[in-house]
């Protein structure tokens, strides 16, 4: 993350620190005792010296960078400044990858499901946005204390710990954070702290690719904790976090999408994870279905889901109606969601046959 940080320090907050936060005045060269020599330069004032956080890429400083009574290093600025660069940037990840995903991948017909919401997407949309807040706060720490340099990032490909390790880090993170994703996922759907927590996102029966960050901000940041523990774990090359952090925010749009193309028996899948969101009780698994294997939770999809003239149909519809609704009164009790009356359920019916 302090490639990130310099990056957006260059050019967005060296200058927003200088205007809101400057510095003192500079003070002067003195020169055989005279105090009206030369005034020192903003840089050659500033205890502050640039170091670039990586040897492939580095942002050189402008002026700006020691205008401000909290330079780069301050504790206090890097917290600010990761803050809204995790909410930002995360949420900028979430409208382009849903919105690209809505737009060319989403199944459409799923708004015709007799369990999709009234105005759906746009409370997906509201409970996302309003989570962004509360997950950056929480994820803060984690990024400030990489900076700080506590973790086990490393920059230069030569510090890997042993040979192949710069290869073998990404099945070791996926596997790592399937593994934790898992328990943690399994255990929020305990009767204690589902209803408070993880609810908000089962809210979607049938999720469209906005629902991938619509959790409570607890939820949320529970499920994401295996990135963030891992650096500090595992050796882990900066710009492979990067991108694996970027491949994280896309995957779970993905298994949002709808769009059943993965008919693997090890690939969590959208399908996989259709089904957690119908029976609840199944496919806690983030990328792979090899934890539910283990822990007895897997199910497998219906195939009626890769096919898609029964996909949306009639049929496949009723019989994911009859059992979710049974489901959801063992989980949840009454269900208070808003689907719509039975006249409009019958006619979305009629428009599809």
């Amino acid at each position: 993350m302090d490639i990130a940080l310099e990056l957006c320090d260059t050019y967005v907050f060296d200058y927003l620190y200088s205007l809101v936060l400057p510095a003192g005045p500079v003070p002067y060269n003195l020169k055989d005792g005279v105090a009206n020599s030369t005034m020192m330069s903003p840089r050659a004032a500033s205890p502050w010296r640039y170091e670039p956080a990586s040897k492939f890429i580095s942002f050189q400083p402008t002026d700006y960078a020691y205008m401000s009574s909290w330079t780069r290093d301050n504790v206090y600025r890097q917290t600010c400044s990761l803050f809204w660069i995790t909410w930002i940037a995360g949420a900028a990840i979430y409208f382009v990858a849903s919105s690209l995903s809505y737009q060319f991948v989403f199944d459409k017909t799923t708004f015709k499901h007799p369990k999709f919401l009234k105005n759906q997407i746009r409370m997906e949309i509201a409970q996302a946005t309003s989570s962004m807040p509360g997950i950056a706060v929480l994820t803060t720490p984690f990024f400030l204390f990489e900076v700080l340099g506590y973790s086990k990032l490393y920059d230069a490909l030569e510090d890997q710990p042993f040979a192949y390790y710069n290869w073998l880090q990404f099945p070791l993170f996926l596997l790592f954070t399937d593994f934790c994703i898992y328990f943690i996922h399994r255990g929020l759907h305990h009767p204690l702290i589902y209803r408070s927590l993880h609810k908000p996102h089962h809210k979607w029966i049938m999720p469209t690719p906005y629902a991938s960050v619509a959790f409570h901000p607890v939820d949320g940041f529970m499920q994401s904790l295996p990135y963030h523990v891992f650096p500090f774990i595992f050796p882990l090359q900066k710009f492979a976090y990067l991108a694996l952090f970027l491949f994280v925010q896309i995957w779970t749009v993905f298994i949002h999408d709808g769009e059943y193309v993965a008919n693997s028996p090890i690939i969590n899948g959208a399908a996989c994870h259709t089904m957690h969101h119908l029976y609840f009780n199944y496919n806690y698994g983030q990328y792979t279905t090899l934890w539910d294997r283990l822990g007895g939770s897997y199910r497998k999809p219906n195939e009626e889901l890769f096919r898609r003239e029964t996909k949306m149909g009639q049929k496949e519809w009723e019989k994911q109606v009859a059992e979710m609704e049974k489901v959801v009164k063992e989980v949840e009790g009454e269900d208070d969601r808003s689907y719509g009356t039975e006249e409009d359920l019958k006619l979305s019916f009629k428009k599809k046959n």
